[in-house]
């Protein structure tokens, strides 16, 4: 997608702070952390959100949820994390290419909304 800037980061041509890499996804630090560590983990492939997710795309999503645990490994997050999807403009989506949040650091506050 011509706009969208995780693309453009996926493609390198916007700079990020890389924590991860390979063929399918890339994960790199938000630029404004909800907690200590803020890791946007975004697949390679646009997908604009959840509601995209079918039997052609959903293999990226798995993929996204086998690594997420080696992820946070090597940002030191042995006490746990939590991992944020937001979906639409009632979800606060603000990118329309799907990223899962993981946050991590500290203890988090028990509330969700």
């Amino acid at each position: 997608m011509d706009n969208c800037i995780f693309c453009k980061i996926v493609d390198g041509s916007i700079p990020s702070k890389k924590v991860y890499e390979d063929e399918m996804i890339v994960a790199f630090y938000d630029l404004e952390p909800q907690a200590p560590v803020h890791v946007l983990v975004v697949p390679k492939q646009h997908i604009s959100c959840a509601d995209e997710i079918d039997e052609s795309n959903s293999s990226v999503v798995a993929h996204i949820f086998t690594k997420i645990p080696q992820i946070a490994k090597t940002l030191g997050l042995e006490n746990g994390y939590r991992i944020v999807n937001n979906c639409g403009s009632d979800g606060c989506q603000s990118v329309k290419h799907i990223h899962f949040h993981l946050l991590g650091g500290t203890q988090l506050n028990g509330r969700m909304a």
